[in-house]
């Protein structure tokens, strides 16, 4: 049975190098009638746990650890046993949120995570966060791009921790090497495909170097 990809949109704030910022946030839940695997578990462990519903919750993936895409990864994983997996890079900012409790397992580059039918691989993709990563399924023609790749552009590098051209080069090397119908699911905002953010990107990659 192929995996279904469902987006819960959470809202809460974002919250950086003094600042605080309303946002609100794409979840995904990716899996089938019996288990499931969440992305980014942002603001609301009780509206994940309800649309999870009485499936088993594998994993909590974290494409970064910017505070809106983990508060409520703690909370979620002690309500169902999930496991919570994360970038190493990202653990100073994983520590900004949750200074008292570790993710379980880390996260590493080329890595499968598998749930109810989809095969999600990691790749790394640095810039927005030092340990920010997209998830792409071969198979369901998707790649989950967190913070790094938006509709219209890449992600935000102009606080701590984030660096322009390097999201640049990741978008580069690793996302555009993608077929161009592969579906964009964000952090943030609407989605979008790797076709469709080509030719923008190539004026920012012009810009980033």
């Amino acid at each position: 049975m192929t995996a279904r990809i469902e987006r819960l949109v959470t809202s809460g704030q974002f919250s950086l190098d003094g600042g605080t910022w309303d946002v609100d946030n794409n979840v995904w839940i990716v899996g089938d009638d019996h288990e499931a695997i969440v992305i980014d578990a942002a603001h609301d462990a009780d509206a994940i746990a309800e649309a999870v519903g009485d499936r088993r919750l594998t994993a909590i993936v974290c494409t970064h650890a910017h505070n809106d895409h983990i508060d409520a990864a703690p909370a979620l994983a002690e309500r169902t046993g999930a496991t919570i997996w994360l970038h190493p890079d990202d653990l100073p900012l994983w520590k900004q949120t949750h200074p008292d409790r570790d993710p379980d397992a880390w996260l590493a580059d080329g890595q499968v995570i598998e749930a109810a039918g989809a095969d999600l691989t990691v790749l790394h993709t640095p810039g927005h966060a030092p340990g920010a990563v997209c998830l792409y399924d071969a198979g369901l023609g998707t790649v989950f791009t967190g913070d790094t790749l938006f509709q219209g552009g890449p992600g935000a590098t102009g606080r701590s921790f984030s660096h322009f051209p390097t999201i640049i080069d990741s978008i580069r090397d690793r996302l555009l090497a993608l077929p161009p119908e592969t579906k964009v699911l964000t952090g943030h905002g609407d989605p979008t495909t790797i076709g469709a953010e080509a030719p923008h990107l190539e004026e920012w990659i012009a810009r980033g170097h």
